[in-house]
């Protein structure tokens, strides 16, 4: 009888700790962007991959990026959608 190989995932790395180089600041919203949803939820850390110590510091930095006004807290805040108007 033959085994069949269980689906093992592609490792998941964290990558400000794989790219020291590789600013984690809320001034860089365009970083900022991959590690929030379309709706403006942060991406849990077993998604992405980040260790938890950038975990922390990402929601640190996205939450004063979005206190600055350089990211939107909601797709509402956004002028991307429009209202549906009734």
């Amino acid at each position: 009888m033959a085994f069949k190989r269980k689906f093992t995932p592609k490792r998941k790395f964290c990558r400000f700790c794989a790219d020291k180089n590789l600013p984690l600041d809320y001034k860089r919203p365009d970083i900022l962007r991959d590690f929030v949803t379309e709706r403006g939820k942060i991406i849990a850390r077993r998604i992405t991959g980040t260790c938890a110590k950038h975990q922390r510091r990402l929601t640190t930095e996205i939450k004063r990026s979005r206190q600055m006004a350089l990211m939107h807290y909601t797709t509402v805040h956004s002028t991307d959608v429009k209202k549906k108007s009734i």
